[in-house]
C-alpha cells in the first residue's frame, strides 16, 4: 500500500482536496456540513452520505500520504 501511495504526487493531492475536498465553497464546504451533520446524528440520507465520502476522500487519501512520507522520513533516519 505504501508504493501506491508513493505514486500519487503529493500537490495532485492537495489540489484535489482544494476543489473537490472544498466545494461548494459558499455558504460553507459539503465536507465540513457532512461532518457536522455525522457528529450531529443527522446523517441518515444515503444523499449525505454520499456526500461525505466524495468530498472527504480527498482528505482521507492527503491523510494517509502524509502519514506514509512521515513514516519513512523517520525510518531513514
Amino acid at each position: 500500500m505504501q508504493k501506491l501511495f508513493g505514486k500519487i504526487p503529493l500537490f495532485l493531492l492537495v489540489v484535489a482536496c482544494l476543489t473537490l475536498g472544498l466545494a461548494p465553497f459558499t455558504p460553507e464546504p459539503h465536507v465540513w456540513e457532512k461532518l457536522k451533520m455525522l457528529v450531529a446524528g443527522a446523517l441518515v440520507r444515503p444523499v449525505d452520505i454520499f456526500d461525505l465520502l466524495l468530498h472527504g476522500s480527498p482528505w482521507l487519501l492527503l491523510f494517509i500520504k502524509l502519514y506514509f512520507v512521515f513514516v519513512d522520513r523517520k525510518k531513514n533516519g
